[in-house]
């Protein structure tokens, strides 16, 4: 064991290997088709990006969808019913604040009006 030996400093590490490597022909044929739009599918649905934008697949624009979206427009309006609500209330503490804030002031110069 040499003298002057550093203790603290990190070991090297291996060099990784990828598991998945983007130079797959198999896997980039999967993702580009033939008009050069990329493919992504999750679960039953594909969804693909043309011209800047995704675009639903054929097979997504069902029933399921559609049932789908009808859920998360109810729930988007029940959190944005929520949202005005509490923001109604933070008002209304607030005016509540400024109030008890006014009041306590005007008895403050009124207890050092009567100490004079």
């Amino acid at each position: 064991m040499p003298f002057f030996n550093n203790k603290f400093s990190p070991k090297k590490s291996k060099l990784r290997k990828s598991v998945l490597s983007l130079n797959n022909e198999n896997l980039l044929e999967d993702l580009i088709e033939e008009n050069r739009t990329v493919k992504l599918q999750l679960d039953e649905h594909e969804v693909y990006f043309c011209n800047g934008h995704w675009e639903l697949g054929p097979e997504t624009t069902g029933e399921n969808m559609s049932k789908s979206n009808q859920k998360l427009h109810n729930k988007l309006q029940e959190i944005e019913e929520e949202n005005n609500l509490l923001k109604l209330k933070i008002q209304i503490l607030l005016n509540m604040l400024t109030q008890a804030t006014a009041e306590n002031n005007q008895q403050q110069r009124e207890l050092n009006r009567l100490k004079k």
